[in-house]
C-alpha cells in the first residue's frame, strides 16, 4: 500500500520488518506535481509483491536511486530496473545501472522535480541523502532513522565521517532548507532539528561512556559493549560491538 506524505513524496514500505529494519525498508516515490515521470529511491528487498506495489504507484519511472549499499535497500536493483526500464544511480558504482555514480552537490531534474545529492558518509562509506529543492524535505536513508538511532558499523562505518555528516544535515536544517526528514526506516520525522540534535548528543554521550569504560580497564570491544550497552537487548550486542569498534577507532585516531 502506498501513502502520500508530502506534495512530492509517496511512501511504500517493504514487508521486511526486523531489529535492524524497524517496520521495514521505506521505498520513496518522488514526482513533481502534475508531472508524469517519477524517481524511485531505495526499491528495497527483492520481494515480488513489494516491487509490484512500487511499480503501480510509481508508474513511469525515469530514475532509480540508492541511499547506500545495504541489501535491504539494494537487493532488488536488477529485478526492479528491468521491471521499470530505468537506469539506477548511487554513490557506489556497484549499484549503478546504465548511468554514472552520483556526485555530491549535483541537482537531479526529472520533469521539474529537483533533487540535490548530499553526501553523508558514516553509516556506510557510500551513504547519501537527497534534498528536495522545492520542499524543505530530506530523504535520509539510514543516516537518520525515524525511530531510535542508526548503527555505525566498523569497518565500513566511520564515526568521524558520521559526525561530520550529522553536522552537515544540521546546517541544512538551520538554513531552513530542511524541516522534515523522510528516513530509510520508521516514520516521517516532523521536527528535524530536535532529532538531529538528539543524534549528535547521543553519539557524544556514547563516546564519553566508551572513554569511561576504557578508563575502568575494559580493553576489547566485547568488554565495552557489556558495560556500555548493559541496558540494551543482548540481541543487539553484535551490532553494538561493530559500533564500539568504530568508536574505538575514532578515539584512537
Amino acid at each position: 500500500m502506498s501513502q502520500s506524505v508530502s506534495e512530492r513524496a509517496v511512501l511504500v514500505r517493504a514487508e521486511n520488518p526486523g531489529i535492524m529494519t524497524l517496520d521495514g525498508t521505506n521505498t520513496w516515490i518522488l514526482r513533481e506535481p502534475g508531472a508524469g515521470r517519477t524517481i524511485v529511491v531505495d526499491p528495497g528487498p527483492a520481494h515480488a509483491d513489494h516491487l509490484r506495489v512500487v511499480q503501480a504507484a510509481a508508474q513511469d519511472v525515469a530514475l532509480v536511486l540508492f541511499t547506500h549499499r545495504h541489501a535491504d535497500h539494494t537487493e532488488s536493483i536488477d529485478e526492479f530496473t528491468e521491471l521499470v526500464g530505468a537506469p539506477a544511480r548511487a554513490t557506489d558504482p556497484e549499484f549503478c545501472r546504465d548511468a554514472e555514480p552520483l556526485v555530491d552537490g549535483e541537482v537531479l531534474d526529472v520533469d521539474g522535480l529537483r533533487l540535490e545529492v548530499v553526501a553523508t558518509p558514516g553509516h556506510t562509506s557510500d551513504s547519501t541523502c537527497f534534498r528536495l529543492v522545492d520542499e524543505p524535505v530530506l530523504l535520509s536513508g539510514d543516516t537518520i532513522l525515524g525511530r531510535g538511532t542508526t548503527v555505525v558499523a566498523h569497518p565500513d562505518g566511520v564515526l568521524g565521517a558520521y559526525l561530520d555528516s550529522l553536522a552537515r544535515v544540521r546546517e541544512l536544517v538551520e538554513e531552513g532548507v530542511v524541516a522534515r526528514i523522510l528516513p530509510g526506516h520508521g516514520p516521517v520525522i516532523q521536527q528535524a532539528l530536535a532529532v538531529v540534535d538528539h543524534y549528535i548528543d547521543h553519539r557524544h554521550e556514547r563516546l564519553d561512556q566508551v572513554r569511561a569504560a576504557l578508563s575502568a580497564g575494559d580493553r576489547s570491544a566485547e568488554d565495552v559493549v557489556r558495560r556500555v550497552y548493559a541496558d540494551v537487548d543482548p540481541v543487539l550486542w553484535p551490532a553494538a560491538e561493530l559500533s564500539v569498534k568504530a568508536q574505538l577507532d575514532h578515539l584512537q585516531g
